[in-house]
Order: structure tokens, then C-alpha cells, then sequence
């Protein structure tokens, strides 16, 4: 299993995935990271936030463009050299994120790909947007 090499990856390619938040995923996420913030964890402490509710980790759909990345565009074999992120809006459980990457720039001389990178939740809502640099196979 090979992802694309630079050669193969064009200016405007994109690839997504999407994935429901559930309860489990948030749980195992703090779990396997230490993030056990009450924001993620405690229903009664966030009734008083400004989200009042619990809201999953920022991380855990940022993680969903890592899928993208590894899995699809450029694929197995990418090694992720950079990520900017902006936190644009709460994800609830049960909310449906979409990952969305899209190859903005190539550098074939350095085997680097830049790619805008975009979450969404099932409304069309922007959760998370940034830019990836990343390493496709060789």
C-alpha cells in the first residue's frame, strides 16, 4: 500500500472523510492523551460555559485530516512535516465531521505538497480550518 508520489499529485486534487464524534471517541481520545479537561468530560461544569454543553476535543477532528492525509491524499507513506490550525467552532457529540484537503501548492524539487485543509460538521459549519506540509512518498 503506497500513497501518490509528487509526480502524481496535481495543483486542486482533494480527498475527505467523514466521521460521526461519539461518546466512545471522546472518551478514548482523553484517555490516550491525558486531555481530561471538564470541558470534554463534565455535563455539569459546562452548563455554565459559553458552549453549555460538553464539546470534543479539538484535537480529535484535527485528527480526522491526518486520516486524509495518511490514508487517501497523498497516502500511505506521507510524512506530515507541518500543520496550522484555527479552532473555528465547537464539535458536539454526534456531530458528523468532513476532513477536506486540497493540494495548494507543489514543490517537486524539495518532494513537498502544501494543502488547505478544512473540517465541517453535517450543517456545512466550518469547525477547524488550516494548511498542512506535508512529505508524499517517494
Amino acid at each position: 500500500m503506497k500513497g501518490k508520489n509528487i509526480k502524481e499529485i496535481r495543483l486542486g486534487e482533494k480527498a475527505s472523510y467523514s466521521r460521526t464524534v461519539s461518546e466512545a471517541d471522546v472518551v478514548l481520545f482523553g484517555g490516550v492523551s491525558g486531555d481530561l479537561n471538564p470541558a470534554h468530560f463534565n455535563e455539569e461544569y459546562c452548563k455554565d460555559t459559553m458552549f453549555k454543553g460538553r464539546i470534543a476535543h479539538g484535537m480529535l477532528s484535527a485528527g480526522y485530516i491526518s486520516t486524509v492525509l495518511g490514508m487517501s491524499l497523498p497516502g500511505p507513506g506521507t510524512i506530515y512535516l507541518s500543520q496550522e490550525l484555527k479552532f473555528t467552532a465547537p464539535v458536539r457529540f454526534g456531530d458528523t465531521i468532513t476532513a477536506v484537503v486540497e493540494v495548494i501548492e507543489r514543490l517537486e524539487e524539495k518532494n513537498r505538497i502544501t494543502l488547505e485543509t478544512i473540517c465541517t460538521n453535517q450543517r456545512g459549519e466550518v469547525v477547524i480550518k488550516g494548511k498542512a506540509l506535508v512529505m508524499p512518498p517517494k
